[in-house]
């Protein structure tokens, strides 16, 4: 007796659909950039339909920002699990430090940066984007104290990790019209050895991930 196909179910299929539109669309704005990216454009890159397009996301804007909020939580999710691959040790700092400078050439920054230039004259897009990269930046942070086993009760140190972010944000802008790998990494060199004498000022080799 043949049995019958077994029915996907309406609610995996839908998050199935909303999976493919939200990489298509950092696909898109990577290749595209933000005025490329149109909700045609995207919705024939997932393979779905105008329809289901809309109704999941009606704007392209809520479209975008879905999408650049799924992978920033999956790319954190990511960075976590390389970083529990990473030795404890005088090494770690270092490695660490990599880890998040390459998450600042990826294709998941050069989307976003796609958004905050289009914010700069787009006053809803804007307002939507501020608070999610709020958030976004909040949970880097986070993430970048727990892998550095730092301590923001030591003056300094919280200064020290977010200037460490914006200066791989910046590198990461640098990196986008040339290959500025030469110039990075002599950079993230001297900035390891100033970051490393305040995060681990009594010889420490940083906390577990």
């Amino acid at each position: 007796m043949v049995s019958a196909p077994t029915r996907v179910p309406q609610q995996e299929r839908s998050r199935a659909t909303q999976a493919r539109l939200l990489e298509a669309t950092v696909e898109c704005l990577v290749e595209f950039g933000w005025s490329g990216t149109t909700s045609t454009v995207v919705a024939t890159r997932a393979g779905v339909s105008r329809g289901a397009q809309l109704h999941h996301y009606p704007t392209k804007a809520a479209l975008v920002m879905a999408a650049v909020e799924h992978l920033a939580e999956r790319r954190a999710v990511e960075i976590r699990a390389e970083a529990a691959t990473l030795p404890s040790g005088p090494d770690r700092l270092d490695r660490v430090i990599d880890m998040l400078a390459a998450a600042f050439t990826g294709p998941l920054f050069v989307a976003a940066l796609e958004l905050w230039l289009a914010g700069r004259t787009d006053p809803g897009l804007r307002g939507a984007l501020v608070p999610l990269e709020a958030r976004v930046g909040r949970e880097m942070h986070r993430l970048t104290v727990e892998l550095l086993g730092a301590d923001e009760r030591i003056p300094s140190v919280r200064e020290s990790v977010q200037a460490t972010l914006d200066l791989l944000r910046g590198l990461g802008v640098a990196n986008l019209l040339s290959d500025d790998s030469v110039r990075r990494t002599a950079l993230l060199g001297a900035w390891k050895r100033q970051l490393a004498a305040i995060v681990e000022p009594t010889g420490s080799t940083g906390g577990e991930a």
